[in-house]
């Protein structure tokens, strides 16, 4: 699978390396291409998952501010809940192309 950004390629994997949560697919870290993506300052909080971190995604001269986020420590409970570590999972906003 991959999501797209501006008609460029930002993450990359194998649908079995990803994990669907909430109808949202997260992407394993190592299936980011780092030099898209900028860490902001926003943190916003999932009362079952935690506090969630976010990126500018950058692409082709456009930045999608806070275009995608990513739990660093999971809340207690949360990865049992899903089967499976989601830890810095990259997840994206629908205006990222995810196919």
């Amino acid at each position: 699978m991959q999501a797209t950004w501006n008609g460029v390629v930002v993450a990359e994997a194998p649908q079995e390396d990803l994990i669907k949560i909430e109808g949202n697919w997260y992407f394993p870290p190592d299936a980011v291409k780092n030099e898209y993506f900028t860490p902001t300052d926003l943190h916003t909080t999932c009362f079952w998952k935690g506090e969630a971190s976010y990126y500018n995604v950058s692409a082709d001269g456009e930045t999608f501010e806070n275009g995608a986020w990513y739990y660093p420590e999971p809340k207690d409970g949360s990865v049992e809940r899903v089967k499976k570590d989601f830890t810095n999972y990259v997840a994206f906003y629908p205006q990222v192309s995810v196919a």
